[in-house]
C-alpha cells in the first residue's frame, strides 16, 4: 500500500490541509471531507485551545484527523519554541509544523531562527516538519538536525502563484531522504498535480481551497489532482521529444 511515512507516523493520503480562512466552519468540516486528508493543521496562537466557549477545535473530529499544530505568527525562534510546548500541551501531540516568519509583506521563513528552533525542539522529542524557502542546502541542514520533513514553498504563502522554482524542488528531493511536503503558494488542482508528478511525498494547502469560490469542490479537487499525480509519478513519463514519433507501429506497413 502507498504510505507517507513521517518519523513514527504513517498517512494514506498524501494531502494535508490547514483550517484558516474558510467562508464558515461548517464549509470547513464538508472541505476537509472532501479533501480525504488525514491531517489537518491549527494554528497554536490563532485558536482557543482549551475549547471553551466558541473554537475552531469543537469542528474538528479529533479521532478521525491527525491534528498538526503548527507556529504560525512567530517571528522569532523563541516564541516558536514556545507556541510548540503549548501546542503540544494542548493537543497532546509531538508532531509541529514549525513556521518562524522573518517578513510580514513576503511571509518567507526565517532560515537561521528557523534551524535555531529545529535544534531545540528535535532534542525535546518533537516531531519536526519545517516550512522552509526551497532552497536544497537549507533542506539538508534540517534533515541533518533530525527533523522528520521539510516543507519547502512553492510561493509566498497565499499567493496562490503556484510552483515558482520546480527544479529547485527537483535538486531537493535528490539532495534529501526524508519526505518533502510543498508547503504554500499553490493555486489550483494542476499545481498540486505537477508537485506530485515532481516525485513530492505530499501537499499542505490552506488559502487555495478554503479561499476558493467553491471551497468543498475545491478540496475534492486537489484530492484527485494529488491522487492523479502521485499515479503519473508512479507510471513513469514518456521523455519529452522536440519531433513527432508516429503511435502506432510502421514494421510491416504496406
Amino acid at each position: 500500500m502507498d504510505v507517507l511515512k513521517i518519523g513514527k507516523y504513517k498517512f494514506k493520503s498524501r494531502l494535508m490541509v490547514g483550517t484558516g480562512k474558510y467562508p464558515s466552519n461548517e464549509i470547513m468540516v464538508k472541505a476537509l471531507e472532501a479533501s480525504g486528508a488525514e491531517v489537518v493543521t491549527v494554528a497554536v496562537r490563532r485558536v482557543n485551545l482549551d475549547r471553551k466557549g466558541e473554537s475552531l477545535l469543537n469542528y474538528i473530529d479529533t479521532k478521525k484527523y491527525t491534528i498538526l499544530p503548527n507556529t504560525a505568527g512567530c517571528y522569532t525562534a523563541d516564541d516558536a519554541v514556545r507556541t510548540a510546548r503549548l501546542g503540544r500541551e494542548a493537543l497532546e501531540t509531538d508532531l509541529v509544523k514549525l513556521e518562524v516568519i522573518g517578513n510580514e509583506k513576503t511571509l518567507f521563513p526565517d532560515n537561521e531562527a528557523l534551524l535555531e528552533a529545529s535544534r531545540i525542539l528535535v532534542k525535546e522529542g518533537f516531531t519536526v516538519l519545517p516550512y522552509t524557502n526551497d532552497d536544497p542546502i537549507m533542506a539538508k541542514k534540517l534533515e541533518t538536525l533530525g527533523c522528520a520533513a521539510v516543507m519547502p514553498l512553492a510561493a509566498p504563502i497565499g499567493s496562490g502563484l503556484g510552483i515558482r522554482n520546480p527544479y529547485n524542488i527537483k535538486i531537493i528531493l535528490e539532495t534529501i531522504k526524508i519526505p518533502v511536503i510543498v508547503d504554500a503558494g499553490v493555486g489550483t488542482a494542476s499545481d498540486a498535480a505537477i508537485a506530485m508528478e515532481l516525485g513530492c511525498d505530499g501537499l499542505l494547502m490552506n488559502t487555495g481551497i478554503a479561499g476558493a469560490k467553491d471551497p468543498v469542490k475545491m478540496a475534492r479537487a486537489m484530492k484527485l489532482a494529488v491522487e492523479a499525480g502521485r499515479l503519473a509519478f508512479e507510471a513513469g513519463r514518456i521523455p519529452k521529444k522536440l519531433y513527432a514519433a508516429a503511435s502506432s507501429p510502421i514494421e510491416g506497413m504496406i
